[in-house]
């Protein structure tokens, strides 16, 4: 039997704004999607909190038994802030900025993204497609809408139009707003006159002169709206009605509400059941931001070059502190609070080096199985990630107790306290051992200062060609090497 089917999982619904008892739309599979990076910067904190609360969720469904299809797109067309008449979309103006194409842009953040991801452990996602890749889907989306008689053309663009949707359906239900309100307090912004209402938001841009990233389609050569891609990618991998769609607070109002107004246009039925929401991330007790300085990036943990932390840190130990946190809390990120979940991982990593020696007895004394249960419920408990880890403690304590012979586990038993505590820390939780990547880490520096060490003779020697061929296979590697008057160093 699955094991999903011996757990009753409930998930907080953005929608209906309680607590659900999940039910997947076909047994035993699932599909999810997740608004991912608008790629025309390096991937921030607080992205990274989302996703990881994500690959989070991810990986207890997929530990519960069900077969999961994780869709997390990459938005590499860029978008005008707001969808206000002119401007011009992030990708353009950083590429304008750097004197680059946009699509050296997208591809050099969406490396970033990618190399961040994979250094806090997280899970590919099942596809991840591109919104340049679904231009077609997104045009053939938009004719349904107008042919609906709720899109509409003005001068080469094309709109929602949000009254007459809310006629027949209820725009706001999601973010919790109402139409007439958001009506009367939207001020009257230059530019605006194509709309035949200021929240009308644009299915499809007509593109100035100088704007780069332009496609051709039946109204003019632009660029889709920014909530069109979400639903095109979506609904081509996941269909038109779907399990759970999920990504920050912040996306909330306008993008999923009007996600939400496009496919009920375009298809006649709403496309998720369950919406879900992480929280913000705060940094010393303030939002981030470049601007004021209160800012640190991902990697800048890792590597310590930063003005915001003592030292650096592993991508595991911030990210069990990130998931001290439930992920529809605030969470404040500052030095004191990363150097206490260090310590409390270190104690965990500790406890799970001692498991492997420990010895069965004849006879428990402790509740295993009720503990495991205690696991799940925490998890079931709409991914209470902040009570698994308490719960891991507890098994903590049970394996210090054992190894100080206070308490016995018979072999079953010990094989369960075992099992859990592997499965829930590295699999579901996704943290990994430091002294692992410790072990690897010290046997990459000793091979590279072997290899500096026959270089150095090899310049001795005078055999250049030989002292050129290890730096040049180093660098191919990711290794720089540089000389200096204290010697020869490296960096990866």
């Amino acid at each position: 039997m699955s094991l999903y089917k011996s757990q009753i999982l409930k998930i907080y619904n953005s929608l209906s704004g309680e607590k659900e008892t999940f039910v997947p739309i076909n047994e035993g599979n699932i599909g999810m999607y997740v608004c991912g990076p608008t790629v025309y910067s390096n991937v921030h904190l607080g992205n990274v909190r989302t996703f990881m609360s994500f690959d989070v969720i991810f990986r207890y469904l997929l530990h519960l038994e069900y077969k999961v299809r994780y869709v997390r797109n990459i938005t590499d067309v860029g978008h005008i802030v707001d969808d206000a008449e002119d401007g011009e979309d992030k990708i353009a103006k950083k590429a304008r900025l750097e004197q680059l194409e946009p699509m050296e842009v997208v591809q050099r953040y969406t490396i970033d993204f990618h190399d961040i991801l994979k250094a806090f452990n997280f899970l590919p996602p099942s596809i991840e497609p591109t919104a340049t890749g679904h231009i077609i889907e997104q045009i053939e989306i938009i004719k349904k809408i107008i042919d609906s008689g709720i899109g509409y053309e003005a001068n080469g663009s094309v709109y929602f139009d949000v009254v007459k949707f809310n006629k027949t359906n209820h725009y706001g239900r999601l973010s919790g707003r109402n139409i007439e309100d958001m009506l009367a307090n939207t001020r009257d912004l230059d530019g605006q006159t194509d709309k035949r209402n200021p929240q009308d938001f644009a299915l499809w841009k007509k593109a100035e002169p100088q704007h780069i990233m332009r496609w051709p389609s039946p109204w003019s050569d632009g660029f889709p709206g920014w909530h069109l891609e979400c639903t095109a990618m979506s609904t081509k991998y996941l269909g038109n009605h779907f399990d759970i769609h999920g990504g920050g607070m912040d996306l909330k109002f306008p993008h999923h509400e009007c996600e939400i107004a496009q496919n009920e246009a375009c298809t006649g039925q709403t496309p998720v059941n369950y919406w879900m929401h992480a929280n913000m991330l705060t940094l010393n007790g303030k939002k981030m931001a470049k601007s004021t300085g209160n800012n640190i990036l991902p990697g800048e943990i890792l590597t310590g070059k930063n003005n915001i932390l003592s030292k650096a840190f592993s991508a595991s130990v911030a990210r069990f502190f990130m998931l001290q946190a439930h992920y529809r809390s605030i969470l404040d990120f500052s030095d004191d609070a990363i150097v206490a979940a260090e310590k409390g991982y270190k104690r965990l990593m500790e406890a799970l080096e001692t498991l492997k020696d420990l010895n069965s007895s004849s006879t428990s004394s402790l509740a295993i199985e009720a503990w495991k249960q205690s696991c799940y419920d925490a998890m079931n408990d709409d991914f209470n990630s902040p009570i698994l880890i308490a719960n891991l403690f507890e098994g903590v304590r049970y394996i210090n107790l054992i190894n100080d012979e206070k308490e016995t586990l018979n072999a079953v038993d010990l094989a369960t306290l075992s099992a859990t505590m592997q499965a829930f820390v590295f699999d579901v939780l996704g943290l990994e051992d430091e002294k692992v990547a410790d072990s690897s880490s010290d046997k990459l520096e000793g091979t590279v200062n072997m290899l500096i060490g026959m270089r150095n003779q090899a310049r001795a020697d005078k055999n250049f060609a030989l002292s050129d061929q290890i730096r040049d296979q180093l660098i191919t590697l990711g290794i720089q090497l540089k000389d200096g008057k204290e010697g020869t160093t490296f960096t990866v």
